[in-house]
């Protein structure tokens, strides 16, 4: 094993400074492409390169720090955009992680490391459009043609580059795995009172547009027996795929309806159309799948019960994706000999750019708890001595594959 150490004081100096870029309150404000989204990418560019990595900020905007040499390095990183009200963790924490590790490795010698920041993890524009385009998932002009809601477009947006370098590529071809360290945005090694978790997998998501339409008409007037009220459908429809998706789900499966319309929305009008979204998300395909038949024969009974019409606009598919297996062990290994008995293997529920670069590299991500459980909000926070022992356990596990 190729050992070297971090400066975790100096890790969390860059961190609070990051920190600083779109403070508010004790959270960020620091949207893709916004003005301190370009602020914070050209800091951490002049970091990378003090550290002496040769900077690349490709079309999109992704940020690498890449070693000298023209050896194949692993790849350490996450992003450094926020929420429209984020936390000073999300995605930061995991930039100044490879920052650091990829620093350290440099000055004494250890394994080549690379460190990156992706681009609107966040979705501002589309559902992580960096680290989808550099995984070639989709193509620039694809990317470029999606809009935020203001209507502005990502190519539009991306042209505001000054204080960063001319676009440059960076091969998928230069790395030889990618790791991600996050905060994990839930509540079990918060509950628990465990400090790391080693995924396994990543949730796949499953978002679908529906919508019941009944008759508008007089809230007055109208008795109740005669009503084809839409909300009253979504209110049934709601209730009976709770209790229906339960009798399948495991303690790791969850579904919410996040999105809801009702036309016209006023208050003596007996509502005409109500439409929404339901998104569930497991790490397994088959449980999807039949979650998926649910939701639909729960949708099509609840209308033919109240008398209206459903409609459905097709599924957004997110798959489940699994983290290499031999990558995981190296964490496992990482995880018990620096927290012994305090570490779980686990789950993310949520989406990282590590699902999206696991089509190119082998991946693995680490866990380090959140506060309450809290995050995309301004009071997300951890511990720092769990944000220090989590960057010790990754520079591990860069040591034993290096």
């Amino acid at each position: 094993m190729s050992r070297f150490r971090i400066n975790t004081e100096r890790m969390l100096a860059d961190l609070d400074a990051l920190r600083r870029i779109g403070a508010v309150k004790t959270g960020v404000i620091r949207p893709a492409y916004s003005e301190t989204d370009r602020l914070a990418r050209i800091w951490l560019a002049e970091r990378m390169e003090q550290a002496g990595l040769e900077v690349f900020v490709d079309a999109i905007g992704n940020v690498f720090g890449v070693p000298p040499g023209s050896g194949k390095s692993i790849l350490v990183g996450s992003h450094s955009d926020t929420q429209p009200e984020g936390g000073w963790l999300d995605g930061a924490y995991g930039v100044i992680v490879g920052l650091e590790i990829a620093r350290a490795s440099l000055e004494q010698g250890g394994p080549p490391v690379a460190c990156v920041s992706f681009q609107d993890e966040e979705g501002r524009f589309s559902t992580l459009p960096g680290s989808r385009v550099w995984a070639d998932l989709m193509s620039l002009e694809e990317a470029d043609e999606c809009c935020d809601s203001t209507g502005l477009r990502l190519g539009q947006a991306r042209l505001n580059r000054a204080g960063l370098p001319a676009p440059r590529e960076v091969s998928t071809d230069r790395f030889s795995a990618f790791l991600e360290i996050h905060i994990e945005q839930g509540p079990v090694l918060d509950a628990t009172g465990e400090r790391i978790g080693v995924v396994e997998n990543i949730v796949g998501i499953r978002t679908e547009k529906m919508s019941f339409l009944g008759e508008q008409n007089h809230a007055g007037t109208t008795p109740m027996h005669l009503r084809r009220d839409a909300f009253q459908g979504l209110n049934r429809f709601v209730s009976l795929v709770n209790d229906r998706l339960a009798e399948v789900a495991t303690s790791a499966t969850v579904w919410t309806v996040g999105h809801v319309d009702l036309y016209p929305n006023a208050n003596s009008i007996v509502p005409g159309r109500a439409d929404f979204t339901i998104q569930w998300r497991d790490a397994d395909e088959a449980r999807l799948d039949r979650m998926a038949e649910i939701i639909y024969a729960t949708a099509r009974e609840t209308a033919d019960s109240l008398g209206l019409e459903w409609k459905g606009f097709g599924c957004d598919l997110i798959a489940p994706t699994q983290a290499h297996a031999t990558l995981v062990e190296a964490m496992a290994k990482a995880a018990e000999h620096l927290a012994p008995g305090l570490w779980r293997r686990m789950p993310s529920g949520a989406l990282h750019d590590a699902a999206n670069v696991s089509h190119v590299l082998p991946m693995a991500m680490l866990f380090v708890p959140s506060k309450g459980g809290i995050s995309h909000n301004f009071a997300e926070d951890t511990d720092r001595s769990d944000l220090a022992l989590g960057a010790e356990v990754l520079c591990e596990v860069v040591a034993r594959l290096g």
